[in-house]
């Protein structure tokens, strides 16, 4: 998945997931969004094609409901721009670096050329260290300075304001971290090659200055030290411009050549064309030429991952959208026992049970089997492989020769699949006074009657259909369902 699909489907995930109340977004959209993504994409696509173009019809849908959220996620895009423009910048700055001595001298010993290359020395040094130490995960090791700048550019999503968003609070921060670690590996490549890259024109807007300003002065070229006498230098200067000696195939001047063009001396300076070749040939093979090649591994590396920021969906959120596109909707079949549900229940289960089973899930309601006839139930029940519902009233009394026995007759119906075991509290409220303590009561005597049946993983889920806390109800549902196969 691409790193734009990937923002995208990050973000209504992270919508899906924390609006609970679906109020932004309703089960109304999140059906729209699947059918239309399975006719645009059609059978046997890959999850990665199903889930990113569902993405992008949500966020189609959303984009004129919503703006300010549309334009926190496209915020979060990343902009080419911002990586030509750090080059440009890094170029011009090299170029408009002359303070190299003073006046028209260039100081040998002076920044910036020798700094540069003593930093690009340690830079690679580092780099060497890191992959002997972590091998396959030195890709993914970050200096203090890029996990600056890692963090700068993903931490720049949170200053953004929620103004005029109209999505619960809790969405933003949840698609911020999200996105921020999903992405995190993606922008630690992203870096690496900005900064290689801005390196490496660094060295050549420097070589450029030099040469530029070199056509219309004429430099000439000296050192002086504090703490280093002519010895010393030509042992500094043999290491780090070696790289440089080679190529042009120069010599470097001997101990008492170096003394005489000291800062001081008489005549103390020579005129500086061989060593700005010298320097310009150092700068290119130390600096220019490992940067290029650094950068452009980097880059490589960053276009691998980012066409890969999704690939698991194995979370549950995925697999119930997969589940209705590979499968289609799911067919359920409620059976009620001794109890004929009002018409507000039966659209609290439709609701709940789309939560549970997705947006395209299909109830079918059996004809409710009356008490002490559980025998008739194969006859009634609906047929199909799908999840079986049985549905009590909790104003029943709860017995193991008539409820228990049902409940295992619809085990045997459902074979392997799911079976879920629904109280509804709705007609206990509807005929009595609110008092927790009864219905505690009658939930405590529905378990003890039941208990023996905890093992066929037919535990009662306890709720008010005609009044559901959807999102309770929906994590109490799907922690049920992990035993009932």
């Amino acid at each position: 998945m691409n790193e734009r699909d990937a923002l995208l489907t990050t973000a209504v995930r992270a919508i899906e997931t924390v609006d609970g109340d679906r109020q932004s977004w309703t089960d109304e959209d999140r059906s729209w969004s699947s059918q239309a993504a399975a006719e645009a994409v059609g059978e046997g696509a890959t999850p990665t094609v199903f889930v990113a173009c569902r993405a992008r019809f949500a966020v189609d849908r959303l984009r004129p409901r919503d703006p300010g959220f549309i334009r926190v996620v496209d915020g979060l895009l990343w902009r080419g721009w911002i990586g030509a423009l750090l080059m440009i910048l890094s170029f011009a700055a090299g170029l408009l670096i002359d303070r190299i001595g003073s006046g028209q001298s260039i100081n040998l010993l002076a920044p910036p050329v020798l700094g540069l290359l003593t930093w690009n020395l340690a830079v690679y040094l580092l780099i060497l260290v890191s992959s002997l130490r972590h091998g396959k995960k030195a890709s993914t090791e970050q200096g203090p300075l890029r996990r600056l700048v890692v963090g700068c550019l993903l931490g720049s999503a949170r200053r953004l304001r929620q103004r005029g968003v109209a999505m619960p609070a809790a969405v933003l921060p949840k698609l911020l971290s999200d996105w921020s670690q999903i992405a995190a590996s993606l922008y630690a490549a992203r870096v690496a090659r900005l900064l290689h890259f801005s390196a490496a024109l660094l060295a050549a807007g420097i070589i450029s200055g030099l040469y530029l300003r070199g056509l219309a002065f004429e430099y000439r070229a000296g050192w002086e030290s504090t703490f280093l006498g002519a010895e010393a230098v030509h042992r500094l200067l043999s290491v780090l411009l070696a790289p440089g000696l080679w190529l042009t195939g120069s010599v470097l001047p001997d101990v008492d050549g170096l003394a005489a063009i000291r800062f001081g001396g008489l005549p103390a300076t020579e005129n500086a064309a061989p060593w700005l070749h010298l320097l310009a040939a150092t700068l290119f093979i130390v600096v220019i030429v490992p940067r290029l090649v650094l950068g452009i591994a980097s880059a490589l590396l960053e276009r691998r991952r980012s066409t890969r920021l999704l690939g698991d969906f194995a979370n549950p959120y995925y697999q119930r959208l997969l589940h209705g596109y590979h499968a289609g909707a799911v067919h359920l079949s409620v059976i009620p026992y001794s109890y004929h549900p009002a018409a507000a229940t039966m659209t609290g289960l439709r609701r709940l049970l789309g939560r549970v089973f997705g947006d395209n899930a299909q109830l079918e309601w059996a004809t409710p089997v009356n008490y002490g006839e559980e025998e008739t139930l194969a006859t009634t029940a609906a047929d199909g492989p799908g999840p079986r519902v049985a549905l009590f009233s909790l104003v029943a009394t709860p017995e193991r020769e008539t409820q228990g026995a049902f409940l295992r007759a619809v085990r045997t119906l459902a074979g392997a699949g799911p079976v879920l075991v629904l109280v509804d509290e709705a007609p206990w409220h509807a005929r009595f006074e609110p008092d927790p303590r009864r219905i505690e009561q009658r939930r405590a005597a529905w378990r003890a009657e039941l208990t023996d049946l905890a093992e066929l993983g037919l535990t009662p889920v306890f709720l008010d259909l005609a009044q559901p806390d959807l999102s309770a109800a929906q994590d109490d549902i799907e922690r049920r369902l992990e035993g009932s196969a």
